[in-house]
């Protein structure tokens, strides 16, 4: 039964990397379907409709083979002499332009914006080339490789760029780079020599299609080299940023503070009044804070204290939490009443703008 309200949220994989092991795991865990005796396809109790559903999730995963022809289609225009589709740019926009257009409509107000169509189809094509291999694979041979588990609490300390995802898409754009720039100088030369004969215009409009196919080729390929960069993760556990009255007690003496930013285990504050105690270097100083808002009372200690700014701002890091303490912090830190809501997919513009401008 389908319920159109958010009730669950979690993080994502944290690089490409595990994003990719990720979906080649759920394809091979899919696709094994056609092999196991629960086969939706042949399992009695299902109608028409129900299979008929269930192998649409299935077939769903070849859809990366044709998505490598496309790509491919355009060079056929160079290298080999053949224009499989012979079309002008008018006849293309009549034709293909609308259902662009409903297409991009449509999934927007299907989604609402839990999901971009244009994000989609460049994290499509990330996998494409790895989904192939997969489906092949599974089909040769369903059970021959184990299960993967994805990744989590990665940390990083520099910018690292996934090669092994890379290198199919590169393979493809220097032959899409040289075919854009051949069709283009064929164009060139054969309209300034042959303009009037209908032949060689006819075979203007073919290269037509095909400087243009190889144009947005590039265009998606360069933005998808781009997400195959994974940028430096220095901690293991989301901040939140994140304002809770705190109440700190320190050899006696209370002091009280607003939190910045607050983690499963630890938290910034800045400091609200005067004669906080300066640390050390090397010192540790034991601190008891209690978080007003949640009556949730931790310990923890002091690794850092900043006099810069117009508060002092202190870093503390918790003990070790016992259940009930790590429950409440929780529920605080993930669990707020509509903190989800606002953590949507950008509109289809939005994710427009934003491929153009990481290509800039």
């Amino acid at each position: 039964m389908y319920l159109n309200e958010k009730l669950s949220a979690g993080l994502a994989a944290e690089n490409i990397s595990a994003y990719a092991t990720q979906r080649l795991r759920w394809a091979r865990g899919t696709l094994q379907a056609f092999f196991i005796d629960s086969n939706p396809l042949t399992i009695p109790g299902l109608n028409l409709i129900q299979r008929l559903a269930h192998l649409e999730g299935l077939l769903n995963w070849f859809g990366s083979i044709p998505r490598i022809g496309f790509l491919l289609m355009p060079l056929a225009y160079s290298f080999l002499g053949v224009i499989p589709i012979r079309a002008t740019v008018q006849e293309m926009l009549y034709f293909f332009l609308p259902y662009y257009l409903v297409q991009l409509t449509v999934f927007s107000w299907l989604n609402h914006r839990a999901r971009s169509a244009l994000l989609s189809d460049i994290y499509s094509l990330v996998l494409a080339f790895p989904l192939v291999l997969t489906v092949f694979g599974v089909m040769l041979s369903p059970f021959s490789k184990g299960f993967n588990v994805t990744a989590k609490g990665t940390v990083s300390d520099r910018f690292s760029f996934n090669w092994k995802l890379a290198l199919p898409l590169l393979l493809l754009f220097i032959p899409n780079a040289i075919s854009l720039w051949h069709v283009l100088g064929t164009c060139l030369i054969q309209f300034q020599m042959h303009a009037s004969e209908p032949e060689i215009i006819q075979q203007l409009k073919g290269l037509g299609i095909g400087w243009i196919w190889s144009t947005y080729n590039l265009l998606i390929i360069s933005i998808t080299l781009l997400i195959l960069l994974d940028a430096p993760k220095s901690d293991r556990y989301e901040w939140f940023d994140l304002r809770r009255l705190v109440r700190l007690a320190i050899d006696g003496q209370i002091f009280w503070g607003v939190t910045t930013f607050i983690s499963e285990v630890g938290v910034h504050l800045e400091i609200t009044q005067a004669g906080f105690p300066a640390l050390i270097p090397g010192e540790m100083l034991s601190v008891k804070l209690k978080i007003m808002e949640e009556n949730l009372r931790l310990q923890g200690e002091i690794t850092r204290v900043d006099f810069s700014n117009e508060f002092p701002s202190v870093q503390i890091r918790f003990d070790e939490l016992a259940l009930p303490q790590h429950r409440c912090l929780v529920e605080m830190l993930f669990c707020r009443p509509n903190q989800w809501k606002r953590s949507c997919a950008p509109g289809e513009l939005k994710s427009l703008f934003q491929n153009l401008k990481n290509l800039v």
